[in-house]
């Protein structure tokens, strides 16, 4: 084989040098050019051992690997070789023993004769296929020498046209390994079948649980896993059904209470619920896990919104409560601590939802509360109760007056005068009740007083005469109070001096003076009444005279006089009541009314409100009269001068007088129309007795009254109206013993009755009047 031939693609041949980067049991490279290997060293080799020479065309000479060494790399096809042998001359690999053997002496010895009872396996690299050219070399050793055995020759392997780097073999593994990998075989094939034992567990389990509920799954508490949907539901109704109609304890807050879910409209949708348990799993970990947990998944509840609703909101009477703040409060002389105390109220959506969720189960539900807070704290409570409450209690409260008198609000009073409301900052402010306090001192100090007195007008010598107004001397207990924080601060006397002051009066004397009152401006006179009627006539009069209008006041008959019961003296009298003659407490007080009209009529008053009486009395005026019935009808005017009016009453045995004192700026003319539409009484039969007033009747009848007003100092007129009024006839009432024949029927008077009613009977307009 010539050189081209050799060369030609293949890997250069390398040297048997062996490798530096070795283990140290590796020998140590050798400059060959300077020390050749002789003869005398070279030994031959046993017969039938392979050579270390290889072809030139093929393959580079490596290096003998020790035994438990495996080859590490292959020389690439780029590298060039360390000595480049002639075409003529077999390149052989010379190993130098006599090194060895001097080193051998200075350290380790390569290579170790094996125990008997183990195998050594040395691993050679493979020696590409070919002819080996030239005789075959063999060393001899010293006995102590480690023997190197060449690898045998590989069979020949034609030449190929682009060689690929020989790719490295895999080591053998040592002996010793081998029983590890069997143990490894037996695990994976013991793990093979509890695996395959568990793919037939697993497809048994879902074969037998298919089309039932699966396992695990409890609805309100009860176990319906494994079941078949429809013994689930026959289960379910049996366990959870009746809870529908059992008290349910709830929870709100701190507070307790029950109710009846079918009370409150709930009930079980079973379809639904089962429809939540899904069907079986296929995730093996989910149903091996089922065999331990279980998966609650409730009830899907029906429901009334309205009824729920209703129940919800009836618990609040129980559950909900106000807040209450933390106070001070005294029992009698002792302050006693009120701690603070939140409020709460039931969360009506809260509730609903939890009801529809966890009724069910029959268990205590929890409802959600809003927390009502407070706003004063503990401390704040205790600090009010140390710094105030404790020592106003500590003594009775003294305040004195004039003329060595006091007035004094004891210990066990003082709760009605001290308080406390929260400051806003967590503690309580004090508060002092100054009207609570007046009224426990002032009635103690009024002899210390002088009372105000008005101006007031009299006609004691038949002429108006102003009594001069009397100004007052009063404590002023506001002023005299304001200093209570700092009497009451102390543990010690809680005295303070009571301060007076002067108090004028309502009408004082100059003002009396300036009203004007020195004339009559208008007057009249009535009469013609009973002697019952005649005591309320003349209690009315007196209670209204002497009273002072002043300009642009409003006069009420009912409001000026009060009450006339049997309390104030008033008695039995006749009245007109439901279009009868009648009797009442106060009857007869319409002749005051018609009187005081007409004396208002004549003053120049302005009309504010009055009624005429529904039936015609002929004693009194057409169209101009007037009728009173406690809390229905009155009788107001406005005095519309510039001076001041007073009223003088005169009530007589059987007549009235009532005349206006004033300054005269008015003359007043009254013009009475004609009687029109005249209608005739019908006719009454009632029961005889006490109630039964028997009368002959009267005709009703349209009447109009004009009044003028003209000014007193020219004479022209400054207004003029006119007023219409309808009377209804009165009735003919007869009075018929029990037994008598009655009459078919209401029949009219055949003539017009001139005779008027009953002597003073009072008449009132359609509503109940008073006399």
């Amino acid at each position: 084989m010539n050189h081209e031939d050799g060369d030609n693609g293949s890997t250069a041949p390398e040297r048997s040098t062996p490798d530096p980067s070795a283990t140290p049991d590796s020998v140590e490279p050798e400059n060959t050019a300077d020390e050749p290997a002789s003869v005398a060293d070279e030994a031959a080799l046993p017969d039938g051992a392979p050579t270390t020479q290889p072809s030139v065309d093929d393959e580079a000479p490596t290096t003998q690997p020790s035994a438990d060494e495996a080859p590490t790399t292959q020389p690439s096809a780029d590298e060039a070789p360390t000595t480049q042998p002639s075409a003529d001359e077999a390149p052989t690999t010379q190993l130098h023993l006599g090194d060895l053997r001097e080193r051998s002496e200075e350290q380790a010895p390569l290579w170790v004769e094996p125990p008997a009872n183990e195998d050594v396996t040395q691993v050679i690299p493979a020696i590409p296929p070919g002819p080996v050219p030239g005789p075959t070399q063999a060393y001899t050793t010293p006995a102590d020498d480690p023997t190197v055995v060449a690898p045998p020759a590989a069979p020949p392997v034609p030449p190929q046209s682009e060689p690929q780097p020989a790719e490295p073999q895999p080591a053998e593994e040592p002996a010793e390994k081998t029983p590890a990998r069997a143990s490894w075989v037996k695990v994976a094939a013991i793990t093979g079948g509890v695996v395959a034992m568990i793919g037939i567990a697993y497809a048994a389990d879902l074969a037998v649980s298919s089309g039932k509920v699966p396992r695990g799954v409890t609805v309100a508490g009860v176990d319906v896993g494994g079941s078949t949907r429809a013994e689930a539901e026959s289960t379910l109704q049996a366990q959870v059904g009746p809870r529908v109609g059992q008290p349910l304890t709830v929870q709100a807050g701190d507070v307790s209470t029950e109710l009846v879910p079918s009370a409150a409209g709930l009930g079980v949708d079973w379809e639904a619920t089962l429809d939540r348990a899904h069907s079986q799993p296929l995730n093996p970990f989910t149903r091996l896990a089922s065999f331990f947990t279980t998966d609650e998944i409730g009830v899907v509840s029906t429901r009334d919104e309205a009824a729920l609703a209703s129940a919800v909101d009836g618990l609040r009477s129980e559950t909900d409560r106000a807040s209450r703040e933390g106070t001070v409060v005294f029992e009698g002389a002792t302050p006693v601590p009120v701690d603070p105390s939140t409020g709460q109220n039931l969360n009506g959506e809260g509730a609903e939802a939890a009801l529809i969720e966890k009724w069910a189960f029959g268990q205590t539900v929890d409802l959600p509360v809003d927390v009502v807070p407070v706003t004063v704290t503990q401390e704040g409570v205790q600090r009010a109760l140390d710094d105030v409450a404790v020592p106003a209690a500590s003594a009775d409260l003294v305040v004195t007056g004039r003329d060595g008198k006091v007035a004094t609000a004891p210990r066990q009073q003082i709760g009605a005068i001290v308080g406390f409301e929260p400051d806003g900052n967590g503690g309580l402010k004090p508060t002092y009740n100054v009207e609570a306090a007046t009224g426990i001192l002032a009635p103690q100090l009024v002899s210390t007083e002088i009372v105000p007195k008005d101006a007031k007008i009299t006609l004691d010598g038949g002429s108006p005469t102003v009594v001069p107004a009397v100004v007052g001397d009063l404590v002023q207990w506001p002023k005299t109070l304001e200093t209570l924080p700092e009497v009451l601060r102390g543990n010690g006397s809680h005295t303070t001096p009571a301060v007076y002051g002067p108090i004028p009066p309502a009408l004082t004397t100059e003002a009396a003076q300036a009203l004007g009152v020195k004339e009559v401006i208008g007057e009249f006179t009535t009469g013609g009444f009973s002697a019952a009627s005649g005591t309320n006539i003349r209690l009315a009069a007196s209670e209204i005279n002497g009273a002072l209008i002043k300009p642009g006041d409003t006069f009420s008959l009912n409001g000026y006089t009060g009450p006339r019961g049997t309390a104030q003296g008033y008695v039995e009298s006749g009245i007109i009541n439901n279009g009868r003659p009648d009797t009442a407490v106060g009857g007869g007080v319409s002749q005051v009314a018609t009187t005081l009209y007409n004396a208002a009529y004549f003053a120049g008053m302005e009309d504010v409100a009055h009624t005429e009486h529904s039936y015609y009395i002929s004693r009194y005026p057409e169209a101009r009269e007037a009728t009173v019935f406690e809390g229905a009808i009155d009788l107001q005017f406005r005095n519309t001068g510039k001076t001041g009016v007073m009223i003088q009453a005169i009530g007589g045995a059987s007549d009235l007088t009532i005349r206006f004192w004033g300054t005269k700026s008015v003359d007043v003319e009254s013009i009475t129309g004609n009687r029109t539409k005249p209608t005739q009484p019908d006719t009454v039969t009632l029961p005889a007795g006490d109630h039964c007033i028997a009368s002959s009747g009267a005709p009703g009848f349209t009447a109009s009254d004009t009044r003028v007003i003209s000014d007193h100092a020219s004479g022209q007129e400054i207004s003029r109206d006119t007023r219409t009024v309808r009377y209804d006839p009165v009735p003919i009432v007869k009075c018929e013993e029990p037994g008598a024949p009655k009459p078919d029927e209401r029949t009219p008077a055949a003539s017009p009755a001139p005779s008027a009613p009953a002597e003073n009977p009072t008449t009132t307009p359609k509503p109940n009047g008073g006399g």
